[in-house]
C-alpha cells in the first residue's frame, strides 16, 4: 500500500484517449513508469546528506513553479476520467497468509499487477476510463477478467485470491519483516519511517474487544488492502470538488466497511483506518508541548486555494523521507515526496503536454465483491460531483473538524454511526443517524452521475446496489462479525475465524453483492 500511493503520484504520464473503448490510456503507466521507479529510483534503500538537501531545494523551487504550472489551459480542460486500483489477499487453503507475491507475478507477465508490502498481497491497477457511458460496468468487467486470470494462477500453486480490507486470519507472526516483500524500496521506507520514530510503533484500537501490540517495522501498515479510486477534475474547480469528496467519504465509508477483525479481535467496521494512522505514525508523544501532524491524516482544513495548496501543506509540514533526485522529470521530487503524505482523499499531479489533477480517494476498502466496490465508487463520486455545485452552502454550516469527527464515526461505527450534518434550518449543528443522511442523498449521487454523461441504466443498477444495502443493512464488515458469531458459539475463535472466511470466499466467487449473502 504505501508503495503504490508512491507510483500513483511521482512521475507523469502521457495521455490520449481512445474514443471507442472509452479508455484513457496512460502508457507511461505500467512499462516506462514502473521500469524507472523499481530499475532506478528503488535501487537505493539509504541516502546522504547531499541528497537530502539537494532534494529539499528541489522540493521548494517546483512547488513555487507550480502555482503557474495549474493555469495552463490543459488542466481545466477534457473530459472527466475514473480510475482504480484494488489490493488483495493470497492465501492457502487453509486461509493462511501465502508469501508468494513474486511467484505470481512472473507467472502472470501483466503489467497491470504489482507486488504490495506484504508478500502475501498483490495490486490491479484498473485502466482509467472515460466517465460518460458505462465506466463502472467497463472497470468491473476488466477486474473480473483480471481477478479470474489470477485466480487460475494461483490455483496452479494451491492458492486463493481474497479482496478483503484486513484478512480475519492473520496472526502476529505474519506482520514480520520475513513477510515483507523484500525489495529496496520496502527497505528505504522501513528505515526512514522508523528512524523518524526511534522506537516501535504503537497498536491500541478499542471496539467490542481490545488489541494493544508494537511493530519494530511497517509490515502491520501492509494488513491493510483497498480500493482506491481516481477522479479526474479541472484544476479550476478542484477546490470546489476537493471538499465535497471531503465531505462525502464518511458517508460512503459507514456503507462499505469491510475490515472489522485484526489478530482475531473484534474492533471498528473500517479497522483499517485506525491501523493505517497508528502503524506508521513516526511521532513521538510528549517530545514537544504541540502535536505535529500525523503522515496518515484526514487533513488540516477546508481547501481555498486549489490542489497547489495541498503540495504546499506537505512541503510546510513534513520532512521528506525518500529524497530521491530525478533527472529532468518535471515536479519529480514534489510528487514523490507528496506521495510520501497519506492523507485519505489527496491530490495527484499529472504533469506533461495534457497535464491534469485528479482526486484519489484512498479510505474505502478491498471487496466483498467487484459489484459492490463499483456501487460504492458510483456513490462516491456522484456525491462529489454534486456536492461541489453548492460546496459553500455546506461548508460555512459544517467546520471541517465536524467531517473529520464525521469520518472516524463512521470508520468505527459503519451503518450504526449519527454524524453531524448540516441543514438549511440549523441554528447548531445535531447528531443524525448516517443511514438516513445517506438515504436522503442518493438522489443527489444520481444528479452528480448524470452531469458527468453517466449512462442512466448504469447509474439505476449501481445505486440499486447501495439501495439494497442500505435496506438491509448489510456491510461485509457487519456480515463478517455476525457470521463469526454463529461460529464461534460452536467452535474457538481461531476456528471460527477460518469457517467464516471460507464462506466469505463462497458468496464472493458467487459475486452476489454483500446486501444479498446470508
Amino acid at each position: 500500500m504505501l508503495y503504490t500511493y508512491l507510483v500513483s503520484a511521482a512521475l507523469p504520464r502521457l495521455i490520449c484517449v481512445n474514443m471507442e473503448a472509452h479508455v484513457i490510456d496512460y502508457p507511461c503507466l505500467q512499462s516506462h513508469f514502473l521500469q524507472k521507479l523499481m530499475g532506478l529510483f528503488f535501487e537505493q534503500d539509504s541516502f546522504d546528506d547531499a541528497q537530502r538537501q539537494m532534494f529539499a531545494a528541489r522540493l521548494h523551487e517546483q512547488l513555487a513553479h507550480l502555482q503557474t504550472e495549474l493555469t495552463r489551459p490543459c488542466y481545466s480542460k477534457g473530459q472527466a476520467s475514473i480510475g482504480a486500483e484494488l489490493e488483495v489477499y493470497l492465501t492457502d487453503a487453509q486461509f493462511t497468509p501465502a508469501s508468494v507475491n513474486q511467484t505470481l507475478i512472473k507467472a502472470m507477465q501483466h503489467p497491470q499487477l504489482t507486488e504490495e508490502l506484504n508478500r502475501f498481497n498483490l495490486e490491479f491497477n484498473l485502466s482509467p476510463v472515460a466517465a460518460a457511458g458505462s465506466p463502472f460496468s467497463a472497470m468491473r468487467n476488466e477486474l473480473n477478467t483480471l481477478l479470474t486470470q489470477l485466480q487460475n494462477k494461483a490455483r496452479d500453486i494451491d492458492t486463493q485470491v481474497i479482496p478483503i480490507g484486513i484478512l480475519p486470519t492473520l496472526e502476529e507472526q505474519h506482520l514480520s519483516p520475513q513477510y515483507m516483500t523484500d525489495l529496496p524500496r520496502y527497505r528505504a521506507l522501513t528505515r526512514e519511517l522508523t528512524a523518524l520514530r526511534g522506537e516501535a510503533f504503537q497498536i491500541d484500537i478499542h471496539g467490542q474487544d481490545t488489541l494493544r501490540t508494537e511493530c519494530s517495522d511497517v509490515t502491520l501498515e501492509g494488513a491493510n488492502t483497498s480500493f482506491q479510486l481516481h477522479l479526474k477534475v479541472p484544476a479550476n474547480r478542484f477546490s470546489a470538488m476537493f471538499n465535497a469528496a471531503q465531505l462525502a467519504t464518511p458517508l460512503v465509508l459507514a456503507l462499505s466497511g469491510n475490515s472489522p477483525l485484526l489478530l482475531g479481535k473484534r474492533l471498528w467496521q473500517e479497522t483499517r483506518i485506525a491501523l493505517f494512522k497508528q502503524s506508521i505514525d513516526s511521532r513521538l508523544k510528549d517530545t514537544t508541548q504541540w502535536r505535529q501532524p500525523a503522515r496518515v491524516s484526514f487533513g488540516h482544513g477546508w481547501v481555498r486555494e486549489g490542489a497547489w495548496e495541498l503540495f504546499a501543506q506537505n512541503v510546510a509540514l513534513y520532512p521528506p523521507i525518500l529524497p530521491y533526485l530525478f533527472d529532468n522529470t518535471p515536479f519529480g521530487e514534489l510528487c514523490l515526496h507528496h506521495g510520501t503524505v497519506w492523507p485519505w482523499n489527496r491530490a495527484v499531479l499529472q504533469a506533461g503536454i495534457d497535464g491534469h489533477v485528479r482526486i484519489e480517494y484512498r479510505a474505502l476498502p478491498a471487496g466483498p465483491t467487484v459489484a459492490d466496490s463499483m456501487a460504492n465508487a458510483a456513490l462516491l463520486i456522484g456525491l462529489t460531483v454534486s456536492l461541489a455545485s453548492n460546496i459553500e452552502e455546506y461548508l460555512v454550516r459544517l467546520p471541517f473538524e465536524y467531517a473529520e469527527y464525521n469520518f472516524y464515526r463512521t470508520a468505527q461505527c459503519g451503518l450504526n454511526a449519527n454524524i453531524l450534518w448540516p441543514s438549511q434550518t440549523q441554528h447548531h449543528p445535531q447528531e443524525v443517524p448516517v443511514a438516513q443522511v445517506i438515504k436522503d442523498h442518493l438522489q443527489m449521487a444520481k444528479d452528480g452521475l448524470l452531469e458527468l454523461s453517466v449512462d442512466v441504466k448504469e447509474i439505476d443498477h449501481y445505486l440499486d446496489i447501495i439501495e439494497r444495502r442500505l435496506a438491509f443493512g448489510q456491510t461485509g464488515a457487519s456480515w463478517q462479525l455476525e457470521t463469526l458469531q454463529e461460529y464461534n458459539s460452536k467452535m474457538n475463535r481461531t476456528q471460527a475465524l477460518a469457517a467464516m472466511l471460507r464462506d466469505y470466499v463462497d458468496n464472493m466467487t458467487e459475486g452476489e453483492p454483500v446486501a444479498c449473502w446470508k
